[in-house]
């Protein structure tokens, strides 16, 4: 499926879209000024030539477990707005682990995938256990008739405790099992590229099964990821900086693009 989503392009690159703070927080403006940041961000990433765009409510600080009503219906907004515009393929993460909002969301706006941090793992994160069940949220897509959108799926992501003694390998394998329809490998943090021994590792594990890089890609690193990365989400490292007014920038994306179209040819 995910192949499908991207076909004939090899490697895509998903620029991040990160939305300020939504509807029920502190710092929330209005709805005209939050889709006027997400749809300037769309069009420099389109412009620069990205090959799909991901929308995360990621200054939505605290991050929530699961999702009130009130971010639901504002991202929703958002999103269905977004896709009226955009060019590429659009898919959604609502953090910090809400998959039913984010499947839903999905369905409702005819996304094309969603983010998932936590998959397959026992993670310790901010103080909670997250234990989640793949077959759980495979049968809530099929619920929501919604098998088209793709599940992009983490694997011992960033800024969590593995609870359990495991290879990234197993992971691999288990994301696979599971019905994911790609693997995403990170770093420990934002900015952080995962170290090319873990890819490898991962590579080898799943051979042909598409495997993205989840943090840290620059131009300067791209094509050392790309030996064993199928695609890349980047998203801090094309802003202007990592405040909510912060927003993509258009040379950035061209300079990434410009590698990467190398690396393809």
């Amino acid at each position: 499926m995910f192949r499908q989503i991207f076909f004939p392009v090899t490697r895509p690159v998903i620029g991040v879209v990160h939305l300020p703070p939504l509807l029920g927080y502190p710092e929330f403006t209005s709805m005209e000024a939050t889709l006027a940041l997400a749809l300037k961000d769309l069009h420099s990433l389109q412009r620069g030539g990205v090959d799909g765009v991901i929308v995360e409510n990621e200054y939505d600080h605290p991050h929530q477990f699961t999702v009130g009503p009130e971010i639901v219906a504002s991202f929703t907004w958002v999103m269905y707005k977004v896709m009226e515009q955009a060019r590429v393929p659009v898919g959604l993460e609502v953090l910090l682990n809400d998959w039913q909002a984010s499947l839903a969301i999905a369905k409702a706006c005819g996304a094309a995938f969603v983010r998932l941090d936590f998959f397959v793992d026992r993670v310790r994160v901010k103080d909670r256990v997250i234990e989640p069940d793949p077959a759980e949220i495979i049968a809530y897509r099929r619920q929501l008739k919604a098998e088209h959108v793709a599940v992009l799926a983490d694997i011992q992501v960033k800024y969590s405790e593995l609870l359990e003694e495991k290879s990234l390998a197993t992971s691999a394998r288990q994301a696979v099992a599971g019905g994911a329809e790609a693997i995403i490998v990170t770093g420990r943090a934002t900015g952080d590229m995962p170290a090319l021994t873990d890819l490898q590792e991962v590579r080898e594990a799943v051979v042909d099964f598409p495997v993205l890089v989840g943090s840290g890609t620059t131009p300067a690193n791209v094509t050392e990821l790309f030996q064993y990365a199928d695609g890349t989400i980047i998203g801090t490292a094309l802003k202007s900086g990592s405040e909510p007014d912060d927003r993509v920038v258009e040379d950035k994306v061209r300079q990434l693009m410009r590698t990467v179209r190398a690396i393809r040819s």
